[in-house]
């Protein structure tokens, strides 16, 4: 019951909002969203403090007949890779909702509305154990998400929202061909029934391509990434940290929910190609983040190249990678979400993203800027912040399987510092650049409070990674196991 309880507590509460909530209650709708985050959240903390670490097993299941003549069932559960996901939805989705307290002013019940419903779904993704219920999860958190950047985004926002609806749409259209191939091969849209289908060559290499086509517009992996920067940017700020925390970690968490146990001969054999377009997206994308004007724009490509570090992760097949792979997805949830936020908090106030804009915020809000410091430091991959971990996880486990993409991938704690440095160099120190800077005031209590919380993270991911790397292990090894045996039939 608890996976049901975390998926559609918040789906029913932000329907109820929807249908009840106005205007002119706008306050009222506001308390009722927080204490609807609160209450989902406090739902998943039983999953972490009852999870077996002892186990690679699905703990928490559950599983009902649902559309019985194609053998489709409500069937939930989690292990070690997608426990953390599920209380991480539900943490950013009560930050989003005070990000959002003073700065949407209209349509207030929609906006809170669309992400408690959005919450709900993406615990759905990382929960489900049915393939068609997976999909129907996995499509259907791009409606709130398109409704959100496509009324209360900036003056592109139609665009911006289209471009990220037919992008993901269009990928994720393939996936649904694999599903149903899946379906004749099994009888049924198990998903752990699929890990043991024994299939040929051919079958492995087209089922990873479909696969590979869905989960890498989602994350995004480059050439496909053209989407992101452009919906971060339209996106209003709490559209920007769920985007970034959350939506880009269904893809990568498609890959190693069905890409390596269903395909795992060709996801060795086609391992070369993800692993150019990792460290491409890595190196590029990071030398595209230096030339920005635009900060939104700057932190979008950064996610980029930080995803660009789980797919490597994934593909170099150690177990240091995948599970830096998995720790990187968590701690890019707080960093990223946290940048996004403190964007958020100057657009708020002088109305402009623009870098040339701001200039020794520093001298005027103080405690913000030592806040986004921090946040700075942290997304560059400071040691005992949350942004080290993985990144150098991944690091490792690529050495120990190529010193010299290992020495590729490395570079990207140069590109990281140089491009967020350069950027807090020039809107935070320096003395106060013009009047907008001047009649700047420091964060209220209601910003400290979202911004303190992620910082408390972020260190004591930084500081002690090993509950989240706990939990993860056994999984892990499994999985690799598991992909180091062929499947194609003798």
């Amino acid at each position: 019951m608890l996976l049901s309880l975390a998926i559609f507590l918040p789906i029913v509460c932000g329907a109820l909002l929807l249908a009840v909530g106005r205007n002119e209650q706008a306050n009222a709708v506001r308390w009722m969203a927080l204490a609807a985050a609160v209450a989902s959240f406090l739902v998943t903390l039983p999953l972490i403090t009852g999870f077996d670490t002892t186990t690679a097993a699905m703990q928490f299941v559950e599983k009902q007949a649902w559309i019985e003549r194609f053998n489709i069932h409500y069937h939930l559960g989690v292990d070690g890779i997608s426990m953390w996901f599920v209380p991480l939805t539900a943490f950013i989705t009560i930050i989003v909702v005070i990000a959002a307290w003073e700065v949407i002013e209209t349509r207030v019940n929609q906006y809170l509305g669309a992400f408690l419903i959005l919450s709900g779904l993406m615990v759905g993704v990382f929960s489900a154990l049915d393939g068609m219920l997976f999909y129907v999860f996995f499509e259907a958190t791009l409606i709130p998400m398109y409704i959100i950047i496509g009324v209360w985004g900036g003056p592109n926002r139609v665009y911006a929202a289209f471009k990220f609806f037919l992008y993901t749409l269009a990928g994720s259209l393939l996936m649904l061909i694999a599903l149903l191939y899946l379906y004749t091969k099994s009888g049924g849209f198990d998903i752990q029934a699929w890990h043991k289908l024994p299939l040929t060559g051919g079958a492995q290499t087209w089922l990873f391509f479909a696969f590979l086509a869905a989960f890498s517009v989602k994350v995004p992996m480059w050439p496909v990434h053209t989407w992101l920067p452009d919906a971060h940017v339209e996106a209003p700020t709490g559209g920007s940290v769920v985007l970034a925390a959350i939506m880009l970690k269904l893809g990568c968490y498609g890959f190693l929910r069905f890409s390596l146990p269903i395909a795992p001969d060709a996801a060795r054999e086609w391992s070369w190609l993800i692993i150019a377009m990792s460290l491409i997206a890595v190196v590029y994308i990071g030398l595209v983040a230096l030339v920005q004007k635009d900060m939104k724009k700057l932190v979008a490509y950064s996610s980029i190249a930080h995803m660009g570090f789980v797919t490597l992760g994934f593909f170099i097949f150690n177990e240091l990678g995948m599970s830096g792979g998995i720790v990187q997805m968590i701690s890019h949830g707080f960093v990223s979400g946290a940048m996004f936020l403190c964007i958020g908090v100057l657009y708020d106030r002088v109305h402009s993203r623009e870098i040339a804009s701001y200039g020794g915020v520093v001298n005027t809000m103080p405690t913000f800027a030592a806040f986004a410091v921090f946040f700075g430091m942290a997304n560059c991959g400071l040691p005992a912040t949350a942004g080290f971990v993985g990144e150098w996880m991944v690091i490792l486990g690529t050495v120990k399987a190529n010193f010299w993409l290992g020495g590729i991938a490395a570079t990207a704690l140069i590109f990281g510092a140089a491009y967020t440095l350069w950027m807090i160099k020039r809107v935070y120190f320096g003395a106060v650049a013009n009047d907008h800077v001047r009649d700047l005031t420091d964060i209220n209590k209601r910003e400290f409070l979202m911004l303190a919380v992620l910082a408390i993270a972020t260190l004591y991911m930084g500081v002690y990674p090993k509950p989240f790397t706990d939990v993860m292990h056994q999984s892990v090894v499994e999985l690799l196991q598991h992909v180091a045996q062929s499947k194609i039939p003798v």
